[in-house]
């Protein structure tokens, strides 16, 4: 049985990739950090089955006990300091856990397991920022245009540089935008289905937005850590655009949710300048032809699928219902 270590476990992306791993049979370990309030909402539905270790990015040796217990074949370093406007009032903080972080768990692996455990970091279209070629492909020039965008390719680069420098396998998969129903309130997409649920439920008569005009690439989280997973399955480490080649305004995301609700979204939306960030990256648009290819990967939730059925998990929250189980790709 393969062994699998998760940092970041309890966000979205970990949430899925350790039900993934499951249905695949692996024994499953995650990294959460102590806090005094603590939030497994995601992961809930698997106590029991996978075994949660209390460490923290920024403390060498709890990584280092943590791999020594749990003894994995694959490491996928989800964790991250991961909201964009976060990092601007909070850059240090986002410097130490989104970059040096990831040399923390490099430096781990590296002592640990350099010639058996395969290492995964979560790069991020961020990167790109203000870009210099549309779409993107692995070899387009970074320009990150936030601190987190600046973290995330120190993250990116010392995952290259241990893999040329030690000759291990580590591999990044540059990520553009992917949602889902257990994405956080502050992210745009859930922000907005889950306003529309309020609207519709009489909780909320209005939706404050920024850049209606922002356009990004979204895709499903449950489709990307599928990506995630084929990477660490290659005879050879490489890093790939992770990316539906799709883009959409905020605007027709704004569309399309409160369409799902049976409302006019022009009669609850109010423009806030607040909420507009200080530098804004350009089209964001990833090109996953590599991926596609060596991987073998393809989306399978189109875009209108996965906000339909946002809409549909935030109606139910708010109604004190379950929330329906999407196990069906699409809604």
């Amino acid at each position: 049985m393969k062994r699998a270590l998760i940092t970041g476990i309890t966000g979205q992306d970990g949430s899925y990739l350790a039900e993934l791993l499951l249905e695949k049979g692996y024994e499953v370990h995650g990294i959460v950090r102590r806090a005094s309030t603590e939030s497994f909402e995601r992961i809930e539905h698997l106590a029991g089955k996978i075994h949660l270790h209390q460490a923290d990015l920024l403390d060498q040796l709890s990584i280092i006990d943590v791999i020594k217990v749990s003894n994995p074949q694959e490491v996928y370093n989800l964790a991250a300091q991961s909201f964009v406007p976060t990092s601007w009032k909070q850059p240090m903080l986002t410097g130490q856990f989104t970059a040096l972080g990831v040399t923390q768990v490099l430096e781990a692996v590296k002592l640990l397991g350099r010639d058996t455990i395969k290492f995964y970091q979560a790069s991020s279209s961020e990167m790109f920022g203000k870009v210099q070629a549309v779409p993107q492909i692995e070899t387009t020039p970074f320009y990150p245009r936030s601190p987190y965008g600046v973290a995330k390719v120190y993250g990116h680069w010392i995952t290259v540089n241990y893999r040329e420098s030690y000759n291990m396998f580590c591999t990044s998969g540059i990520l553009f935008n992917h949602e889902s129903e257990r994405r956080g309130k502050e992210f745009v997409t859930r922000k907005v289905t889950d306003g529309v649920a309020r609207i519709k439920l009489g909780l909320a008569t209005e939706l404050k937005l920024g850049n209606l005009d922002s356009k990004r690439d979204w895709g499903f989280a449950g489709d990307y850590v599928r990506a995630m997973w084929l990477m660490l399955q290659q005879d050879k480490p490489d890093d790939y655009v992770v990316a539906t080649n799709k883009t959409h305004t905020v605007q027709r995301l704004v569309e399309v949710a409160f369409t799902a609700a049976g409302l006019d979204w022009q009669k609850h939306v109010k423009i806030d300048p607040s909420l507009v960030r200080p530098a804004e990256v350009d089209l964001l648009i990833g090109d996953p032809a590599k991926a596609k290819k060596h991987l073998g990967w393809e989306p399978e939730v189109s875009f209108e699928q996965l906000i339909e059925r946002m809409v549909k998990a935030d109606l139910a929250r708010l109604q004190g219902q379950p929330v329906p189980d999407f196990k069906a790709r699409g809604i």
